[in-house]
């Protein structure tokens, strides 16, 4: 296992992750998978399938694939509600097999156990190439940086970078903007954050922003929706 990375059990008994250079978690410590249901299932892609029951494939693009929990939940998402989902994440870190191996979401949820095999084949899956993983699912993780990301039209943003604290230049609007231009017009973009700076520059990229109930152990997350007709 890498040095700068260590395995860490959250409150819900999920794994996440300790990045010791940063002195951050990749997950809430009051519960890993809770946040990923909470931040980007149900406030994202339930959101956003009630709004568009039927406007399919549904493109996802994820700023942080990280430990793979949140790409894995949509796969299994995809598979149970047989939807089509084409999922673009970048991550300039990718895990070491040394290190998702260890992780334990496939025992999480007995419920969707079944699915176990996807999450290594998530992790395994070439670089920079996109190809189906399942049925359902079709799935792209480019090995750079968001600023050298090359990004396509996305229904739904997953915005799971480390905090604006220890990343900030995710954070700043130029880099808010690459992602917002490229949502198409109703799209939702839905993040753990609610900083008051993240709101303002949102609404002055024209997104209609709402601060929504955070996870566990957190008071507020953002949600926010591109115009129909932008």
């Amino acid at each position: 296992m890498s040095e700068k990375l260590k395995i860490i059990t959250t409150e819900d008994g999920s794994h996440s992750l300790y990045n010791e250079e940063l002195q951050e978690t990749y997950h809430s410590f009051h519960g890993a998978y809770r946040e990923s249901i909470h931040v980007f299932m149900i406030y994202g892609l339930d959101s956003w399938l009630a709004r568009n029951p039927r406007k399919y494939p549904i493109r996802i693009f994820e700023v942080g694939f990280g430990t793979g929990l949140n790409a894995w939940l949509t796969l299994v998402w995809a598979e149970q509600n047989q939807i089509p989902v084409l999922y673009h994440t970048i991550e300039p870190f990718p895990l070491g097999e040394e290190i998702y191996s260890q992780l334990n979401y496939i025992e999480h949820d007995h419920g969707i156990w079944h699915f176990h095999k996807y999450f290594e084949a998530l992790h395994k899956a070439p670089l920079n190439e996109g190809g189906p993983v399942s049925e359902y699912f079709n799935f792209k993780k480019d090995k750079v940086t968001l600023e050298e990301a090359q990004l396509y039209p996305s229904d739904v943003v997953f915005f799971d970078a480390f905090a604006p604290s220890k990343q900030p230049e995710l954070w700043k609007k130029e880099a808010l903007e690459k992602v917002t231009d490229a949502m198409r017009p109703g799209g939702l973009f839905t993040t753990y954050s609610a900083t008051g700076q993240l709101k303002r520059d949102l609404k002055e990229l024209g997104l209609e922003v709402e601060i929504l109930p955070g996870p566990p152990g957190k008071k507020e997350m953002t949600r926010a929706w591109k115009g129909s007709d932008q």
